[in-house]
């Protein structure tokens, strides 16, 4: 009795996982305050990829005066930036604004681990 078509799958399998390109999954936390006096939204914009955190149509909300931390699990190296803006009042923002659409500076972080600094929103 031969053992070698067993092994030729093994061998098979180990290459396919050889050659597999990985996604290499990170997570990072934002620390974000609410410095307005009004409460506001806010979600967080992959800038390699289609896809926003926490996604399914939903988002992060945060009491005036509020911090919150948001840990999202991310493609390690990936850039994310935040959009927020008032509850009720899309056009008082900050970041990438809601829905992506809007350039910033200082408003993105690399996926890299750990937490980012606290982002102060403020008036």
């Amino acid at each position: 009795m031969s053992f070698a078509f067993p092994r030729r799958i093994v061998v098979a399998l180990s290459l396919a996982a050889l050659f597999a390109p990985a996604a290499h999954a990170g997570d990072v936390t934002f620390e974000i305050k609410n410095s307005h006096p009004n409460a506001m939204r806010v979600e967080l914009y992959s800038q390699d990829r289609d896809y926003v955190w926490p996604g399914d149509g939903k988002d992060f909300y945060l009491d005036d005066g509020e911090t919150k931390q948001l840990p999202i699990s991310c493609e390690e190296g990936e850039s994310i930036c935040y959009g927020a803006w008032v509850d009720g009042d899309e056009a008082t923002y900050w970041g990438v604004g809601p829905n992506n659409k809007e350039k910033c500076e200082d408003c993105c972080y690399t996926c890299s681990g750990g937490e980012t600094e606290e982002i102060d929103l403020v008036e």
